[in-house]
């Protein structure tokens, strides 16, 4: 357990400061935690590099649970409803574990291509879970205690685009930013995995 620590409290950071940083704007389209979320994905993939699949999920578990407690929280606080938290717990736990599974897939190839399409693809369901679950109408029947009419004003395609419901803008605006990250996050991922993996060799 004492070899993932660092990476359980770099997960565990993380979602806390995502689901804090959610509740602040960032112009019209995101949210400050826009720009912090996706970094679970890089600490993810060096979990998986560096320690293997079953170290990663149990790091990607470790997020789940604090996700949950942060939902709960936030709940108690009104800053929440069930909806969303059930939404961005199931994105998160099946996002990641997908990371993984991709991850696992192509780890034999160049080292930026595992970290890149895994991370572009747990971002995109990602994404897709989470907005869908929380604000689409059609779900809107299992949920009836939430509105999220706002979330189904019909706007122009991030204010220029053909009309669609506000939520799709908010979405599509989260994976382009998820998107940049995924490229960014190779510089990181390189240079941490290389140090991590040097420690290892000095250690036996």
């Amino acid at each position: 357990m004492s070899r993932i620590l660092p990476g359980v409290i770099a997960m565990a950071i993380v979602v806390v400061a995502s689901n804090i940083l959610v509740q602040h704007l960032l112009g019209s389209w995101l949210t400050w935690g826009a720009l912090t979320y996706p970094v679970a994905f890089l600490v993810t993939d060096i979990m998986n590099r560096v320690y293997g699949p079953a170290a990663a999920r149990k790091v990607v578990f470790a997020g789940f649970v604090t996700g949950v407690l942060c939902s709960i929280i936030a709940a108690g606080m009104d800053k929440t409803t069930l909806r969303i938290a059930i939404a961005s717990g199931a994105a998160f736990l099946s996002a990641q574990l997908m990371d993984i599974s991709v991850f696992n897939s192509l780890r034999k190839y160049n080292w930026w291509l595992p970290p890149l399409a895994a991370t572009i693809a747990g971002s995109v369901f990602d994404t897709a879970v989470f907005f869908t679950i929380a604000f689409s109408a059609t779900l809107t029947p299992l949920f009836p205690a939430d509105d999220v009419s706002w979330a189904n004003e019909l706007v122009p395609l991030l204010g220029h685009g053909p009309a669609q419901p506000l939520w799709v803008s908010l979405a599509v605006a989260d994976w382009m930013v998820k998107m940049a990250q995924a490229i960014l996050a190779l510089v990181p991922f390189r240079i941490i995995v290389g140090n991590l993996i040097q420690k290892r060799a000095q250690m036996h």
